[in-house]
């Protein structure tokens, strides 16, 4: 596997991470239900999972490394919106 591969993927899983805690916390705000937030964070945390294991495997590198930078560009603009 090559390193470039390995190194978005650990770059999409951390800046996924901190998405899916505001996804949780946001959802946690609007409708205060417990299980609401676990559906939320299963559901973020599973689409996350899924576009690691695709780096790593089958995608080609610019889309991979376009990929991590709009989902750090999405959790930037969550973190500076909340």
């Amino acid at each position: 596997m090559e390193t470039w591969r390995i190194i978005a993927a650990i770059l999409l899983a951390v800046v996924g991470m901190f998405g899916v805690l505001i996804i949780m916390a946001k959802v946690r705000d609007r409708s205060d239900s417990s299980p609401t937030v676990a559906v939320a964070g299963l559901v973020s945390f599973t689409t996350l999972a899924v576009l690691c294991v695709l780096a790593l495997t089958v995608l080609p590198g610019a889309v991979t490394w376009g990929m991590a930078a709009v989902v750090a560009v999405i959790v930037s603009v969550l973190a500076l919106a909340s």
